[in-house]
């Protein structure tokens, strides 16, 4: 948003106040409005309330200092707009939080702070400078993911023809063999090529099965993920519940979310092997609301926020970029298929899911839009 239209969207504020314009309610940046003698905020809009991790109520009241501490950059620019050398100023710095508050992460932004028409106000604009990044990596991933999907399903017919062939000629040839020993070595090739056949299925039936849209209940959902991975590991393994229950029903595929979500949760458990013999394995399964997102260059009102997060030893560092590549996996008999058709049923539904890993915390971020029923 300019400096100018920020500008023009308070002219007559103080008079007005606290009745701010609506329209800065409704951008994806957070904003704020502080008084310029003393630093303290008039306005958050709610972006600057989620970037806050606090409510607008909270927020009012508050000073610069109180939300970003003792930041020279931040100080600097401030003053040079306050003391009216300059109507704007931009600059990346990052914004550091104040210990001890709930969100404690340090953020490189892109910040510009302005001076109003009624030069006692000033106004506060900034977004995350990974938000723009993360939509550039999106559109690279999503790309690569494209290519990968066009190249294996031509590989995966390419593979299917000659296997039924090559799984006829060796029953055939059991047939005509006259030592029933001989046998063991066509059932290798039988059995090898059904192995191949369910392979090949796999990676053709996300491109074949049609959608089944409804709108149902996420947390319904992660109940089934829940009592199908503690029925597989019974013991040793604690999956914690944080959810959002004030959610709204979303639109989709049931049992592909379902599905998606339980490979993430199936290869997390399998990662906790070690921690499961100790009886300190967790998962945890954490749902949020985000607003104002943007998924693939398309802006959406609200976002279901899903995180899968273990305590395990980490996604190798080797294979940390490619783990949702087909047949890349990171345990000895992985198929290496599980992230694949995760992300594919995902971005089915306009959504993306992306990875964050180190040593005792891995975590697997679907977020997936709010969308109104097709007709």
């Amino acid at each position: 948003m300019s400096a100018g239209l920020l500008r023009n969207s308070f002219k007559g504020a103080a008079s007005a106040a606290p009745f701010f314009p609506t329209l800065l309610d409704q951008m994806p940046n957070a904003i704020v409005v502080f008084d310029a003698e003393n630093l303290k905020l008039a306005y958050a809009n709610p972006a600057a309330e989620l970037a806050l991790d606090a409510s607008r109520k909270s927020l009012e009241g508050q000073s610069i200092p109180d939300l970003f501490g003792d930041n020279p950059p931040l100080n600097n620019m401030i003053s040079e707009v306050c003391a009216g050398h300059f109507s704007t100023q931009r600059q990346e710095l990052v914004l550091h939080a104040l210990p001890g508050s709930i969100h404690q992460d340090s953020t490189p932004a892109h910040v510009v702070v302005a001076l109003l028409d009624d030069p006692s106000l000033v106004i506060m604009e900034w977004f995350p400078i990974d938000q723009q990044l993360r939509s550039e990596r999106d559109e690279r991933v999503t790309q690569q993911v494209e290519a990968n999907k066009q190249l294996m399903r031509n590989l995966a017919h390419e593979i299917k023809n000659p296997l039924g062939g090559i799984r006829g000629a060796a029953q055939l040839l059991e047939y005509e063999l006259p030592h029933k020993g001989l046998h063991e070595y066509t059932q290798v090739i039988i059995k090898e090529s059904d192995r191949l056949q369910a392979l090949v299925d796999r990676l053709l039936a996300p491109h074949r099965k049609a959608h089944a849209m409804e709108l149902f209940n996420v947390h319904e959902a992660l109940e089934r993920v829940r009592s199908l991975v503690l029925a597989e590991f019974p013991k040793g393994l604690r999956i914690i519940r944080n959810y959002d229950t004030s959610l709204p029903d979303i639109l989709g595929d049931r049992e592909q979310l379902i599905q998606a979500t339980l490979n993430i949760a199936h290869n997390a458990a399998q990662a906790l092997g070690e921690e499961i013999e100790q009886g300190t394995a967790q998962i945890e399964l954490k749902t949020r609301v985000a607003r104002s997102v943007t998924i693939s260059k398309k802006r959406y009102k609200l976002a279901l926020n899903l995180h899968v997060i273990d305590n395990g030893p980490g996604i190798p560092e080797d294979i940390r970029e490619r783990i949702f590549f087909p047949l890349v996996s990171g345990r000895n008999g992985g198929s290496g298929l599980g992230l694949t058709l995760a992300q594919t049923f995902i971005q089915q539904h306009q959504g993306f899911v992306a990875c964050e890993s180190r040593p005792g915390h891995t975590d697997f971020h679907i977020q997936i839009p709010y969308r109104t029923q097709e007709k």
